[in-house]
C-alpha cells in the first residue's frame, strides 16, 4: 500500500520535531471553550519551547463548533448556540460519547501539513479498524474517516449512504497544531440532523457502535487510539492508501460567512 500522496520527508521518520514522549492528558469531560483556552495556552508554551509535545484527550459537553469555512446554510435549524473556532472546515457537534483528542505538537521542518492530517487519519483507521470496523477508510477530496455505504452496517435501519466515523478540524501557528479529531464512539447522533456536518449532504454519519451493533464506549477505545497516534506521528504506523471512493470537497473555493 502507498500513501496518497508522496510527504515532504520520508513516510518512516516522526513528523515530530521532538523525539520526547507525548505527553498524554487525559482530561475526562471539558467545556469546549476551556478546552480551547487550555489549548492556545500550551500552543503558546510549545512554541516558545517551554514544554513538550502534549496530547489532550477528552469529551465536550454538547456543542456547535464552526471552523473557518463555515456557511449560513451550514448552521442549526434547532435554535442551539455554535462556538465559531479557529480551525479549518466547516460545522460540526460535539458531545459525550465521543472520543476528542488534541495534539498540541511542534511538527518538523518542512512542516507538512497534508502529511499530518494523513497520520491522524491513520491512527484512526488503525484503532477502528482493530475495534471491527474493517472496511473503514478514506474518500479522496474528503477529510476525516469514513465507513463505505456499499458495506452492510450490523443495524438493519442504518443508512447505506457513505458514513463518517471520524471528523478532523486543525490549525497549525508557528509550527505547532492545535485543535484535532473526534471519533463517534456512543453518542448520540441527535444533533448532526439539525446541521449540514462538515458541509455535507450527500453522505451521512455514524457511531463505532451503530457499525458494530454493540455499545463501544470512549474508554474502551481510548488506549488504542492514543497508542496508534503516538506510533502515526512517530512514522512507526505508515500512512497507506485506504481510499475507497472519491467526492467534492466541502471547503474547496469557500471563503469565511458567518451569520
Amino acid at each position: 500500500m502507498t500513501a496518497p500522496r508522496d510527504p515532504f520527508f520520508p513516510a518512516d521518520l516522526s513528523i515530530r520535531a521532538s523525539h520526547e514522549p507525548l505527553n498524554v492528558q487525559r482530561l475526562g469531560v471539558v467545556d469546549y471553550e476551556a478546552a480551547w483556552e487550555l489549548q492556545a495556552q500550551l500552543a503558546a508554551q510549545r512554541a516558545a519551547g517551554e514544554i513538550g509535545d502534549q496530547l489532550l484527550i477528552l469529551e465536550h459537553p454538547s456543542v456547535y463548533t464552526a471552523g473557518k469555512r463555515t456557511q449560513p446554510e451550514d448552521r442549526p435549524t434547532n435554535g442551539l448556540p455554535v462556538v465559531d473556532v479557529d480551525r479549518g472546515g466547516r460545522i460540526t457537534w460535539h458531545g459525550e460519547g465521543q472520543l476528542v483528542a488534541y495534539p498540541i505538537v511542534r511538527l518538523a521542518e518542512p512542516v507538512d501539513v497534508v502529511d499530518y492530517v494523513r497520520r491522524l487519519e491513520e491512527a484512526i483507521i488503525q484503532t477502528v479498524r482493530e475495534a471491527g470496523v474493517a472496511h473503514a477508510g478514506r474518500i479522496d477530496g474528503r477529510s476525516g474517516v469514513w465507513v463505505p455505504g456499499t458495506v452492510t452496517a450490523a443495524d438493519a435501519a442504518a443508512s447505506r449512504r457513505d458514513r463518517k466515523i471520524a471528523a478532523l478540524g486543525i490549525r497549525i501557528t508557528r509550527g505547532v497544531t492545535m485543535h484535532g479529531l473526534s471519533l463517534n464512539c456512543d453518542n448520540t447522533l441527535e444533533f448532526y440532523q439539525h446541521i449540514i456536518a462538515c458541509g455535507i449532504d450527500d453522505a451521512d454519519v455514524t457511531t463505532t457502535s451503530l457499525e458494530l451493533g454493540r455499545d463501544v464506549t470512549v474508554a474502551s477505545m481510548t488506549d488504542a487510539l492514543v497508542d496508534n497516534l503516538a506510533a502515526a506521528l512517530a512514522g512507526q504506523l505508515q500512512v497507506a492508501d485506504h481510499t475507497f471512493g472519491s467526492a467534492p470537497d466541502p471547503t474547496k473555493g469557500l471563503g469565511r460567512k458567518r451569520a
